[in-house]
C-alpha cells in the first residue's frame, strides 16, 4: 500500500511541478498539447496529460487523479506504469486522429482511463479474492465518481470530451490487455 501511495503521489507531484513551471511561463507550455491532425503535436503525445489550462483546471483534476492512480498503483508499479503509458498514448493518439480542432490538455484523459480500467479489471480477473477486491474498488469508484459518465458527452465547448471518451475507452482496453486472464492465453 505504501508503494501505491508513493507512485500516485509521485504522479500528482509531477503534474503539479509541470503546472508550476507552466504558470511561471504564463501557460506558454500549453501549446505543447495535442492539436488534432497537426503533425507538429505528435512529439508531445507523452505529455499532454501533464498540462493544465490554469489553476482551477489543475485543482479539479488533482483529487480524482490521486484517488484513481492510487487504486491502479495498488496492482503494482509495473502495471501502473503500463496502464499510465498505454492510456496516455492510446487516448492521445485517438484524440489526435479524431478530436475537434482545439488544443487538448489535462489529466482528465488519464483520469477517465484509470476510471475505465478500475471498472473493467474485475471482469477479467480470474482469482476470486482479487475479483472481490476489484469489485469493491469499482463500487466505491462508481459511488464517488459515477458522475464522470457525464463527461463522456459534449456539454461544455472548452472541455475535451474527446479526451474523456478516448481515455475511458483506452482504460477499458488496458484492463483487457493487461489482465491476467488475457496474458495467460
Amino acid at each position: 500500500m505504501l508503494e501505491a501511495f508513493r507512485w500516485s503521489s509521485g504522479l500528482v507531484t509531477l503534474v503539479w511541478c509541470v503546472a508550476l513551471l507552466n504558470g511561471l511561463t504564463g501557460y506558454a507550455l500549453n501549446h505543447l498539447g495535442l492539436m488534432p491532425r497537426d503533425p507538429h503535436s505528435i512529439p508531445w503525445l507523452p505529455i499532454w496529460v501533464l498540462l493544465h489550462a490554469d489553476l482551477p483546471h489543475l485543482l479539479v483534476n488533482t483529487l480524482p487523479l490521486y484517488y484513481m492512480s492510487f487504486f491502479v498503483a495498488l496492482r503494482g508499479p509495473r502495471l501502473f506504469l503500463k496502464v499510465t503509458v498505454f492510456v496516455t498514448l492510446a487516448a492521445g493518439l485517438a484524440v489526435w486522429l479524431a478530436g475537434r480542432s482545439a488544443i487538448h490538455i489535462g489529466a482528465s484523459g488519464l483520469i477517465f482511463g484509470y476510471f475505465g480500467f478500475l471498472l473493467a479489471i474485475a471482469f477479467y480477473e480470474q482469482d476470486f479474492r482479487t475479483r472481490l477486491v476489484d469489485l469493491a474498488i469499482a463500487s466505491v469508484t462508481l459511488f464517488y465518481y459515477g458522475g464522470l459518465f457525464m463527461g463522456l458527452v459534449p456539454v461544455e465547448p472548452r472541455i475535451s470530451y474527446e479526451a474523456h471518451f478516448f481515455g475511458f475507452c483506452a482504460g477499458l482496453l488496458a484492463a483487457r490487455l493487461f489482465s491476467g486472464r488475457f496474458l495467460r492465453r
